[in-house]
């Protein structure tokens, strides 16, 4: 005798079970889509964003005799003035000193950044200083604005990772942040379609074992995206935190103050006030945070820009993170501004935008954190091409299913 079950005689739990399936097909859909139209610049920011965590590395590699200096036992860097007023020497007299990035490690030069009016446009050169004895050991034609290409590889990277090489700053930055935060969504509607809604952890976690091709591109995108989904998530909001700071900051001012850095300036006591130097604006910072290791310093080529230095090793007891970058006024040298998040005054939101730049680049954790962004970041393609296989077998199964319907 032949039983009839309806949905209805089904028990509380199986009907549950139909209802999450249901809605699991339609988080499907939104994170197909999503992948679809925007896997190619997931794939993009991801091989890029690999690339640029260690561009230092690469950078010096690539132009070993501009980059790499030989340190002398028991030598010291010179004076910061005279590494400035050597690369400064090498310029014309009206190029601008705006970044200063030191040397990651003892054999490495002091990078020094300029821009230059010229009749072709603006022009960015990078000058490199050996620091013990302030020798010039190249400059480089990085590029002028408002051209497509960048003239170095790495500048090449940048331009792809933070601008898709839009030359238009306001389209970029959109372009960018809004496609990074429907990544975003991408990512957790993923996480949704494979949480085991059965319970079966260990299937949803694994490969299968002797599996065809099928099953292990299946796998490998489930997998895959669960496993990189920790690291994805966080990069992908830093992303877009870095490309549209107003909009983020408008948001987390919903629920804590915040300040950003950027949006700090410099108040000419006259109009034709002396600024302080660079070099200057390093020793009140170092006077500020003595433990730390400058890393950058953004330099002030406009008469209401600040001066900002950004240290590295600062230890603070119960802060993990050892980054502190002091902003400063270009004329009185007065702080204005100290991006801190173990000081009492510190608001939530203000240690929540102190994360995001470690985050981005994998350097809150050190080697580890670097190591975990750039397997993160070459996941990104192999996402999208199992996401694209899996889509069109289904479609072929689908077709397949049809024909033998009709027919």
């Amino acid at each position: 005798m032949k039983t009839d079950i309806s949905a209805a005689s089904l028990p509380t739990k199986g009907m549950r079970l139909i209802r999450l399936k249901a809605r699991r097909q339609r988080w499907l859909k939104i994170h197909l889509w999503l992948g679809l139209s925007l896997g190619l610049l997931l794939t993009i920011y991801g091989i890029t964003g690999s690339i640029l965590v260690f561009h230092a590395e690469i950078d010096e590699w690539l132009h070993p005799e501009m980059l790499v200096v030989k340190a002398p036992m028991h030598a010291e860097y010179r004076p910061l003035a005279e590494i400035f007023a050597a690369g400064k020497a090498v310029m014309p007299p009206q190029a601008k000193h705006n970044f200063a990035t030191y040397p990651r490690n003892a054999e490495a030069a002091f990078k020094l950044n300029f821009t230059v009016p010229s009749a072709d446009g603006v022009e960015r050169w990078l000058v490199a200083v050996d620091p013990y004895t302030v020798r010039v050991t190249g400059k480089q034609l990085q590029g002028r604005f408002g051209d497509w290409l960048p003239n170095t590889f790495i500048g090449l990277m940048f331009e792809l990772h933070y601008a898709l090489l839009i030359p238009s700053e306001e389209v970029c930055a959109i372009v960018v942040g809004v496609s990074a935060a429907l990544l975003i969504i991408s990512t957790l509607t993923g996480l949704i379609v494979w949480w085991p809604l059965t319970g079966k952890w260990r299937q949803a976690l694994t490969f299968k074992a002797g599996a065809g091709k099928a099953r292990f591109n299946y796998d490998l995108h489930k997998a895959g995206g669960f496993y990189t989904a920790l690291v994805m998530i966080p990069v992908l909001f830093s992303g877009v935190y870095m490309v549209l700071p107003r909009n983020v900051v408008a948001v987390l001012e919903l629920f804590s103050p915040v300040t950003y850095r950027y949006w700090f300036h410099s108040t000419p006591p006259s109009p034709d006030a002396p600024a302080i130097g660079m070099d200057q604006a390093e020793a009140i910072a170092l006077k500020q945070y003595p433990t730390g290791r400058p890393h950058w310093i953004y330099g002030a080529p406009n008469p209401t820009q600040t001066y900002t230095v950004c240290q590295d090793g600062v230890d603070t007891p119960g802060s993990i993170l050892q980054r502190r970058c002091t902003v400063i006024d270009r004329y009185s040298g007065k702080i204005l501004d100290l991006d801190d998040p173990s000081m009492p005054t510190a608001t939530a939101g203000e240690v929540f935008t102190h994360w995001q730049w470690p985050l981005h680049s994998g350097q809150a954790f050190g080697m580890t954190g670097r190591i975990l962004v750039f397997i993160t970041g070459l996941a990104c393609p192999a996402l999208f091409i199992t996401g694209v296989i899996r889509w069109l077998q289904k479609r072929r199964s689908a077709k397949f299913q049809r024909t033998i319907v009709s027919g």
